[in-house]
C-alpha cells in the first residue's frame, strides 16, 4: 500500500480508542544528560555495539524512584550503576565477569523480581552458555538501606540457581508478570534454526516452562523453499490487560528464498497473545494456535498470525520493537525497504541505509491493523524503538537518538521530528528504558558516541521530558 493510503487508513474513524481532543501533543524537552563510563568498550559487530543493541530488555530500567544500568567498559568488565531519578551522578558496582568475545550479540539484560525485590542479570551469550547474575533479596525494594557494590551480588553462574536450560541460547529478554513473579525470554538454537522458550522465577526457584515457538515445516516465496526457520522477537510485554503480547518476523535458513543472496531470509510480520502467563497462545481472534511446552508450538503456518504480509526480498528488520497503550492494544515498528525502491533488496546493510523506511503497526479498538510509514528515513541499517505516553502518543526512536512522534488523536497519521539528534554523536541504536516513562514521564535511553576501530567511546544516558 503506498505511504499516503497508509497514512489515510490511520486516519479512518475508530483508528484510535477514545482519545480526548484536549489531550496534548507529543513533545520533548531534554532535561539531562549524564555519562555513565568515559570509556566504555567499542567494537562493530554485525553493524551495531554490544553496550546499546536496541533490543536489549533491559540495559536500562527503572524502579521505586531509581534507575539502573548495565554496560562492559573498557577492560570489559560487567558494570551496572544506580542513581536516585533526577541525579546527575551514578554509583558503580563492577562484577566478577569479563566479556568473552568481541560479538555484539552478547548483551548485558537486566530484570526484577518483585516477589523479594531482587535485580537479576543475563549477559554474554550468542549461541552458547550464559552467565547469570541475582542480587541479595530487597535490594531494589530499599535502595537507601543497600550499599551499591560488588558484594550485593552473589557469584557468577552459567544456570539459572542449578536451573540448566540450553548450550545454545541467546536473547535473554526479562518481564515480570503482573503477580510480581519474573520471567525469562531466550532462544534455542541458532539463527535460521530456533526456538523460543521461557523460564519463570516465583522469588524461590527457576522453572523453565519451555519452548513455545516452532522451527519446522515448509516456507515456500517465489523464489524457492526452506524448512527451518527461527522466530525473531521484536519484544515480549505485559499489558494492562494481563495479557502477554509478542510481534515478531520469521527468519529462514535457506536463502533460496530470497532474489539475491545479499538480501536478508526474514519475512512477514506476526503477532500472538497469552492470556495465562505465557502458557498458551492465541492470534489476535482469540484463536489457540500454540502451547508453551507442548507438541503444537507455534509455526510459520499458524492460523492467522500473520498481520504484515511481507516477502523477504525487502530487507525487513528483526526484533525492531512493541508497546501497548493505555487499552491493552499492541503497537509495532517496523522497518524494510519499501517495494517503491525496488523489489529485491541485493546488499541488506546499504539498501536498508539507502532507502529503508520504519513503519508504525497497530491494532484499534475495532479490532482492525492500521499501518503508518513514518516519513523520516532510516539513514541507518539499524532499528527504531517505539514509546507510549500517558496519552498514547507514539514516539519512535530512531537511530542516531532521533525522535520523531505522532499523536493518537490523529489516528497517527501526523509523524513529525521532535528531536534531531543534535549534540549526542550516537553511533546508531539507543537502548530506551521501557520502564520509566509511566512512572515519572520521562523517556530516557542510554547511548554510546561514535568512536573508530576498538577506541572507547563515552556511553551516556540522555533524558527527555513527556507532556503530563
Amino acid at each position: 500500500m503506498p505511504a499516503a493510503a497508509l497514512i489515510a487508513a490511520a486516519l479512518l474513524p475508530g483508528a484510535t480508542g477514545t482519545a480526548q481532543a484536549a489531550d496534548p501533543a507529543p513533545s520533548v524537552t531534554r532535561i539531562a544528560d549524564t555519562q555513565l563510563d568515559s570509556r566504555a568498550i567499542y567494537f562493530v559487530s554485525y553493524d551495531g555495539l554490544v553496550n546499546n543493541n536496541s533490543f536489549q530488555k533491559n540495559g536500562l530500567l527503572t524502579y521505586r524512584g531509581h534507575q539502573y544500568a548495565a554496560w562492559y567498559t573498557t577492560d570489559r568488565t560487567a558494570v551496572l550503576a544506580r542513581r536516585a531519578l533526577g541525579a546527575t551522578s551514578w554509583q558503580t558496582a563492577r562484577l566478577p565477569h569479563r566479556l568473552t568475545v568481541d560479538d555484539s550479540h552478547n548483551v548485558i539484560s537486566m530484570g526484577l523480581s518483585r516477589v523479594d525485590g531482587r535485580l537479576h542479570i543475563n549477559m554474554d551469550s550468542h549461541s552458547d552458555g550464559f552467565f547469570y547474575v541475582k542480587s541479595v533479596a530487597g535490594l531494589l525494594d530499599d535502595p537507601a538501606g543497600h550499599a551499591w557494590n560488588t558484594g550485593q551480588f552473589g557469584s557468577v553462574q552459567t544456570s539459572l540457581d542449578g536451573l540448566a536450560l540450553t548450550d545454545r541460547f541467546t536473547y535473554p529478554q526479562f518481564v515480570a508478570t503482573p503477580e510480581g513473579r519474573l520471567q525469562l525470554s531466550y532462544r534455542v538454537g541458532i539463527s535460521g534454526n530456533g526456538r523460543n522458550a521461557l523460564a519463570e522465577y516465583d522469588g524461590t526457584k527457576w522453572t523453565a516452562l519451555g519452548e513455545w515457538s516452532g522451527s519446522t515445516g515448509t516456507y515456500t516465496s517465489e523464489h524457492g523453499s526452506s524448512t527451518a526457520r527461527n522466530m525473531y522477537l521484536h519484544g515480549i510485554d505485559y499489558g494492562v490487560d494481563g495479557r502477554l503480547h509478542a510481534f515478531y518476523t520469521w527468519r529462514e535458513q535457506s536463502n533460496a528464498v530470497m532474489c539475491d543472496g545479499g538480501g536478508i531470509t526474514n519475512h512477514d510480520t506476526g503477532y500472538v497473545y497469552s492470556a495465562d502467563r505465557g502458557r498458551t497462545w492465541r492470534n489476535a481472534a482469540g484463536t489457540r494456535v500454540g502451547t508453551t511446552g507442548g507438541a503444537d508450538t507455534v509455526g510459520v503456518g499458524a492460523a492467522d498470525t500473520v498481520v504484515d504480509p511481507l516477502g523477504p526480498d525487502h530487507s525487513l528488520m528483526n526484533q525492531e520493537s512493541q508497546a501497548t497503550d493505555s487499552a491493552g492494544l499492541p503497537h509495532a515498528i517496523i522497518s524494510y525497504v519499501p517495494g517503491r525502491f525496488g523489489r529485491c533488496t541485493t546488499d541488506y546493510v546499504a539498501d536498508r541505509t539507502a532507502n529503508g523506511r520504519a513503519f508504525h503497526l497497530f491494532r484499534n479498538a475495532a479490532g482492525t491493523w492500521r499501518k503508518t510509514e513514518i516519513p523520516v528515513p532510516l539513514n541507518s541499517s539499524q532499528r527504531t524503538r517505539l514509546v507510549l505516553d500517558r496519552y498514547d502518543n507514539a514516539y519512535a526512536v530512531m537511530p542516531y537518538g532521533r525522535i520523531v512522534a505522532a499523536s493518537r488523536t490523529s489516528g497517527y497519521g501526523d509523524w513529525r521530528t521532535v528531536f534531531d539528534g543534535s549534540g549526542l554523536d550516537a553511533f546508531g541504536e539507543v537502548v530506551v528504558d521501557d520502564t520509566r516513562v509511566a512512572q515519572d514521564g520521562v523517556l530516557s535511553f542510554m547511548y554510546q558516541r561514535k568512536s573508530t576501530g576498538t577506541t572507547p567511546s563515552p556511553l551516556r544516558v540522555v533524558d527527555f521530558r513527556l507532556p503530563s
